[in-house]
């Protein structure tokens, strides 16, 4: 999936001289380790494209590691959408697997920690051990059960595990170095009490180990050649290797990159989670979220994803991406594959006058005039009277309105060119109809009218047309960097979503029951709701056709 023409990044440049040297035999083994406390979004997304990409390219394979060690927040609803997520984004793993598989050998490691005398059976509660561990700039002090035996060590975590304490009562902690400048070496928890029921082990367990301790020692039960984490787990990093020195395992090594930034976007779980749980978005996969699911359901492509994560790229500092590239990786993706369609949101009636009471022609559109070919063809009924979009048509036109007005001719797209004389207002002086005449021989394909006109519009039959709800999504947030905020709910778009409940569509529309992209002429790229039925079609706006929030941007 990865653009080999491109420059190595800076991961695949210590993958070609680990290849080049022999290391680990030659194989690529590359894991993906999400926790099962959430749904993925398009920050996972970059991950899983560099993971499997890396082992794509380089004949290597990669694992689905879950994360299970905290049984509090771990749900089977969250494996099943992370596997889709993957699955949906082009990639398959070499094999599922679960921390929780190496529960009894993860124990076995720490006891023999605490065999060599590496490891401690604390009693302190959470905030004594936060101050004995000092500050950045002053050492940390021993707790009084620091200097525990090795005997008594090994029988309180043997009764840790056989469910004697209570949850917070005692903590396993590695004994490495209390005046390291580094915080994360100062004698780390390995291990904590939680009397809670696992998705996958039951009650088997009521000890759990920490990330920490988890993460490296999984890495090399599996052999893993390179463990690719976000900057945030530099520090965590000379943890991880002293764990695989002192326990003499498979060296296993731990890579850093930087995690997608993403504008106008929050990627943090407890954040989208508020989103969620007060009602700011509907569900995980609103489509305004940044989740995997949400950008699914609005219509974004597997493709489109991983080409903006390719294009993106692997740095090692952290920076800002602008949602554009994403919304711009949508449209090039859709410009392509995208079938066009006709649809009116705003609706005002258009008379044909000259045009024959019952008749009804059968017109024909490409559906993709971007293909070689179009991609095939529709038929679209046309008849005397249409429905338009409103403001097509103004009664007092400017010079450079190509559009409909009194004396102003236009073509109708696949259609004929009609012109404008006349119109009808209601009481409250707005105009409810628009009455026009069609040359017959201007038909689109077959014109030999020799007239010549500047606009051509949409429009939908009035007879023929399918109502439909339309949901205009928008970016969820107004400012560039919402995370960034004192309260990041304060910059929530009120504008994110618009709902038309009864736009006009093509018949054509009213039969699809697939993930088809639509361009909807003239109005945007949108797509079929996942949760649309065949009494209620809705469809959601993907992208619109040009990026507006440019312009504004200018603007101010």
């Amino acid at each position: 999936m990865l653009n080999e023409e491109k420059p190595l990044n800076f991961i695949e440049e210590i993958i070609e001289e680990d290849l080049r040297s022999g290391k680990h035999d030659g194989r690529v083994l590359t894991r993906f380790p999400p926790e099962p406390n959430g749904y993925l979004h398009i920050g996972h997304a970059k991950s899983i494209c560099l993971n499997f990409g890396l082992g794509q390219k380089y004949n290597g394979k990669t694992n689905l590691r879950f994360d299970d060690t905290n049984p509090v927040t771990e749900d089977t609803e969250y494996v099943e959408s992370i596997k889709q997520d993957i699955q949906w984004l082009g990639f398959q793993w070499a094999e599922e697997l679960y921390t929780s598989d190496y529960f009894e050998t993860l124990y076995s490691y720490a006891v023999e920690l605490i065999k060599k005398d590496l490891a401690y059976v604390d009693d302190s509660t959470a905030e004594e051990i936060a101050a004995a561990k000092g500050t950045p700039t002053e050492a940390g002090v021993p707790t009084p059960y620091r200097s525990r035996s090795i005997e008594e060590n090994l029988t309180l975590f043997q009764e840790m595990r056989s469910g004697k304490y209570k949850d917070g009562e005692k903590v396993l902690r590695a004994k490495i170095d209390l005046a390291n400048p580094n915080m994360h070496l100062r004698d780390p928890l390995l291990y904590r009490i939680k009397h809670a029921h696992h998705h996958r082990t039951g009650d088997r367990w009521c000890i759990y180990p920490m990330y920490d301790f988890a993460h490296g020692q999984s890495d090399s039960i599996e052999k893993i050649t390179h463990s690719i984490c976000t900057l945030e787990f530099i520090p965590h990093r000379p943890l991880y290797d002293w764990c695989i020195n002192k326990l003499e395992i498979f060296p296993s090594k731990q890579y850093e990159f930087a995690r997608l930034n993403l504008s106008y976007t929050v990627m943090s779980k407890r954040k989208l989670l508020q989103l969620v749980n007060e009602g700011y978005v509907e569900s995980w996969d609103d489509p305004r979220m940044p989740t995997i699911s949400g950008l699914r359901r609005r219509g974004y492509t597997a493709a489109s994803i991983r080409n903006f994560c390719d294009r993106i790229g692997v740095q090692k500092r952290e920076n800002m991406i602008d949602v554009s590239l994403l919304e711009f990786c949508i449209r090039e993706d859709l410009n392509h594959t995208a079938w066009r369609r006709m649809a009116v949101l705003d609706p005002i009636k258009l008379i044909i006058t000259n045009y024959p009471d019952e008749q009804t022609e059968e017109l024909h559109g490409e559906n993709n005039p971007e293909v070689e070919g179009g991609d095939g063809s529709r038929t679209i009924p046309f008849s005397k009277e249409l429905w338009i979009e409103r403001d097509d048509f103004m009664e007092d036109a400017p010079k450079k309105f190509f559009r409909l007005g009194p004396g102003l001719s236009v073509r109708l797209k696949h259609a004929y060119i009609v012109t404008c004389h006349d119109f009808v207002k209601n009481e409250s002086g707005q105009v409810t109809e628009i009455h026009c005449t069609y040359i017959p021989n201007s038909k689109s394909g077959e014109d030999t009218s020799g007239l010549k006109v500047k606009g051509t519009i949409h429009w939908v039959s009035v007879s023929h047309a399918q109502q439909a709800e339309v949901r205009l999504y928008d970016r969820l947030f107004n400012d560039e960097n919402p995370a960034a905020a004192e309260d990041f709910k304060q910059s929530i778009n009120p504008d994110s979503l618009k709902i038309i409940q009864n736009a006009y569509i093509e018949p054509s529309l009213s039969k699809d029951t697939t993930t088809q992209g639509y361009q909807f002429i003239r109005l945007g790229y949108f797509t079929l709701d996942s949760k649309s039925t065949a009494d209620k079609l809705v469809f959601n706006r993907t992208v619109t056709l040009k990026d507006s929030w440019a312009k504004e941007v200018k603007k101010s």
